[in-house]
């Protein structure tokens, strides 16, 4: 099969659909333009904040994708490319896609308050604290390991340091003209963006190397960085967001726009073929679909369905939304995007023949990075200089999701001590949730997972608790539709797939890490499987015992 034709197939399905399904939930949910947004509601300058669709969709788009719709596809490839498109064609638009709208406009219409803290208006109280525990433990962990990963890649490419200690520098420069000084947007972006791509010529040729510079060996060095990395996440997740966190994502969004345009560009001219295998080798294409289920839903997220999507639009993105009307092209569009992306990866190295795949299979980024170089020589740019601009791009957007996975754990913080909007009296309490003395609290919970090595011994359950997470969050869109009168089959099929997928993969996985003795993994494991029993009865409840309002 032709990369090309395939590429060009996957981007007019994602085109189509923006307008046809993206109408229709518009539609369903009622976007109401003329409605005020908690962004000038609430505005105060630090968290809420209206910004231009251009800036948030920036600034969205950078915080949920990070390296999840490339590492997962490649991974996946070895249930064949067959059920690992067919997830991520219809997945993304018709669940993740469809799942991040509805997170945006519930937080929207809520005091733009993050999925977990509406909860309580839809289950209880009781479900609501769950819910906010869990959101948190999921953050912790995504910020902890993100940081291990950007700390172990400043140790090894010093280029990708050097570059992005180079954006953090421009983008309060750009966000201050831009804000304060009145700068048109368009004049800042030609201004900003090409020395973002000089900032990366800068990283490679003079690579911040503390391993040459201090003496250090790799783990000290990569410690160091991780100090440095927690230290930038608490003070760019407490100041205001006009101030790093908007202007930094919509500054390398333009990174991954330039990428995809050389994928595109390079897939096209260079017209690979796909040799791996639609499914695994002596199998039927309907035998390969059903052994990929559960793990291969659970493999692919970002580029498919992903629940961490809606901290990040219930979160950070719903507080800066201007209105009603930017939740399609933010949120819907981002996502649709990020399909994109993924059906790129796949095609980046299943172009490879399997023995090759096995083998890169094993450092999915550097398997992306140097298939998307070779694509990018039949444009005349070198295979090193293409791999390493590849390799710092995805890793300047794995940095992205630190201050905003730090800045979503402390509202999460915030939230789980508030009672019906409103923070209980002064006490020990509530200075703990002060933005400072939050984030305090916050970084320090995430240093001891990043410096006992915790975070890694979790992480591989993190798939299936991302994947809960969404069919949790689809749990709170079909109640809110039920409440307000209208359809509610959509988030509800959502929901059971979601439910029946992540709930398989931790059956599966508590099985075999009880085979192994791994019984912190076991115990973890049965927690999320409680957990996501005693939400669904919580639900169930409030689902047959309340009457639908109509709105």
């Amino acid at each position: 099969m032709s990369g090309c034709l395939l590429l060009l197939g996957a981007i007019a399905w994602f085109a189509l659909m923006y307008f046809v399904v993206g109408r229709g939930i518009e539609l369903l949910f009622g976007i109401d333009a003329s409605r005020k947004t908690p962004a000038f509601a609430l505005r105060d300058g630090r968290d809420y904040e209206p910004a231009h669709p251009m800036v948030l969709f920036g600034h969205h788009f950078a915080g949920i994708a990070g390296a999840g719709p490339i590492v997962g596809p490649i991974i996946a490839l070895k249930y064949g490319w067959a059920p690992a498109l067919a997830w991520i064609l219809l997945g993304c638009v018709f669940l993740g896609a469809f799942h991040d709208f509805a997170a945006m406009f519930i937080s929207i219409r809520h005091e733009g308050k993050s999925i977990a803290g509406i909860v309580e208006k839809v289950i209880g109280r009781c479900g609501r604290q769950v819910f906010i525990l869990f959101c948190i433990a999921a953050l912790v962990l995504v910020v902890a390991v993100f940081s291990l990963l950007v700390a172990k890649t400043f140790t090894s490419t010093p280029a990708t340091a050097t570059a992005s200690l180079l954006f953090i520098a421009m983008a309060p420069v750009f966000g201050w003209l831009t804000y304060r000084r009145g700068l048109p947007l368009l004049i800042g972006t030609c201004i900003f963006v090409p020395l973002v791509f000089l900032s990366i010529g800068v990283g490679m040729c003079f690579p911040l190397d503390l391993v040459a510079l201090l003496g250090w060996s790799e783990p000290a060095v990569i410690k160091v960085w991780l100090a440095v990395l927690l230290l930038y996440a608490a003070v760019a997740s407490v100041i205001p967001v006009w101030q790093m966190l908007q202007p930094r994502d919509y500054l390398n969004a333009y990174l991954l726009y330039a990428m995809v345009l050389v994928v595109l560009l390079g897939v096209f001219v260079c017209s690979p073929t796909i040799r791996l295998l639609p499914v695994p080798e002596g199998m039927s294409l309907g035998k390969g679909f059903v052994q990929a289920f559960p793990l291969l839903f659970v493999t692919i997220a970002c580029g498919a369905c992903s629940g961490f999507h809606a901290l990040v639009a219930s979160g950070t993105s719903a507080k800066q939304l201007s209105n009603e009307r930017h939740i399609r092209p933010v949120a819907y569009g981002a996502m649709l995007i990020e399909g994109v992306l993924a059906v790129i990866a796949v095609i980046s190295v299943a172009y490879l023949a399997p023995e090759t795949y096995r083998q890169a299979a094993g450092n999915p980024v550097q398997a992306f990075a140097s298939g998307i170089a070779s694509f990018a020589q039949h444009l005349g740019l070198p295979q090193e200089t293409g791999a390493t601009f590849i390799s710092l791009a995805i890793s300047a957007f794995i940095m992205t999701s630190l201050d905003t996975g730090a800045r979503l754990t402390r509202f999460l913080w915030c939230e789980l001590w508030q009672r019906e909007g409103r923070i209980p009296p002064p006490s020990c309490v509530s200075v703990l949730t002060k933005p400072i003395p939050a984030t305090v609290v916050v970084i320090a919970i995430v240093s001891v997972f990043c410096f006992t090595g915790a975070a890694d011994k979790i992480w591989p359950v993190f798939g299936a608790t991302n994947q809960l997470l969404a069919a949790l969050t689809l749990m709170v869109a079909t109640l809110v539709l039920r409440r307000a009168g209208r359809s509610y089959l959509w988030p509800l099929a959502g929901m059971t797939f979601m439910l029946l997928v992540s709930a398989s993969a931790l059956v599966t996985l508590l099985l075999e890490k009880w085979q192994a003795r791994d019984y912190p993994l076991t115990i973890t494991t049965l927690f999320l499987l409680a957990t996501a029993v005693w939400l669904c009865l919580l639900a169930g409840k409030a689902f047959f015992n309340k009457e639908p309002e109509k709105a």
